[in-house]
């Protein structure tokens, strides 16, 4: 196989949206540093939806990505979570793998804690190619050819390959 052909895991990206509520997100701050050992990041609102209650500037979630070695262990966990189930439906035509996780207390290995209470989260896996840093770099940027994208099919078989995944429906 070509080496550029190889598909691997660019990030992992875990998000809570928690709406207005300012208690809420203190919990999933907490918890996203409980289950990564980092910082997470409060993502704020950019519009106003009036029937939301939701102004510009409001923080209404919290997000963390992962980069490097730590993305193996953490998602072998959350797949677990999900019992190795996904569905086609959490796969995109750019790469990306999307999963909702209802109640973290079904990650193997984390225990409740009373301080955070049941609380859900989305998964967010970013697949790659060697070459895709020419659309993210600095100086002259260029568009990835169709041909060097990574399709459906290939996000699927590489998930099945290699986290031996079954595409279903989840729970």
């Amino acid at each position: 196989m070509n080496v550029m052909r190889e598909i691997r895991i660019e990030k992992l990206t875990l998000n809570i949206g928690v709406g207005k509520n300012p208690a809420l997100l203190d919990k999933g701050i907490m918890l996203l540093k409980q289950l990564t050992g980092k910082t997470p990041a409060k993502a704020i609102t950019q519009k106003r939806i009036a029937t939301w209650g939701i102004r510009p500037g409001l923080p209404i979630g919290c997000k963390v990505t992962v980069r490097g070695k730590a993305i193996k262990d953490l998602l072998t966990r959350f797949l677990q979570a999900n019992d190795d189930i996904l569905n086609e439906r959490n796969f995109d035509n750019n790469g990306n793998i999307s999963f909702g996780i209802h109640e973290y207390i079904n990650i193997p290995g984390v225990n409740y804690n009373p301080d955070i209470g049941i609380i859900g989260l989305q998964v967010c896996i970013t697949l790659s190619r060697p070459g895709f840093r020419i659309k993210k770099r600095k100086n002259q940027k260029k568009k990835i050819h169709k041909k060097h994208g990574i399709i459906k099919k290939e996000a699927i078989d590489f998930m099945q390959k290699n986290y031996n995944i079954n595409l279903g429906e989840q729970e």
